[in-house]
């Protein structure tokens, strides 16, 4: 077996750091990680734009019983909706979304529930409001 240094000069390593730049470091100062030769063209003037749904719907995961688009409106007034505020009522929910810096539509939608209930999930909340949840979880 023969044993050698594998170590290079200052000038070698940095040939080599060079070389691998764009690998490592993506956009910016060290390049891109993408070859030129396999960025597609974009559409000419006549022809429609790409789209990842070209029949319409995504195919996100969305469970059986919501869209994609009831996912993300769900989704969107869970983030104002904290932990801590569950399980709770209408009031605490529009003071923890108000803390939460909620927009006024969901201030508002939260507004609509019914006084006197108490809500153990955001998708509690999100059925009182009118909306359906999934129909089978797993």
């Amino acid at each position: 077996m023969e044993r050698g240094s594998s170590k290079h000069g200052p000038r070698l390593d940095e040939q080599m750091s060079q070389e691998v730049s764009g690998l490592l470091q993506g956009p910016g100062t060290g390049g891109s990680r993408v070859e030129e030769s396999r960025v597609p063209e974009p559409a000419g003037e006549d022809q429609p734009e790409t789209t990842t749904a070209p029949a319409g719907e995504l195919r996100t995961g969305a469970p059986k019983g919501m869209s994609s688009q009831d996912v993300e409106r769900r989704s969107r007034l869970g983030r104002f909706i904290t932990m801590s505020a569950l399980p709770g009522d209408r009031e605490t929910l529009i003071a923890n979304a108000r803390d939460n810096d909620a927009p006024d539509d969901i201030i508002a939608d939260l507004g609509t529930l019914p006084e006197g209930i108490r809500y153990q999930t955001v998708s509690e909340v999100w059925a009182a409001l009118g909306n359906k949840n999934e129909t089978t979880r797993w």
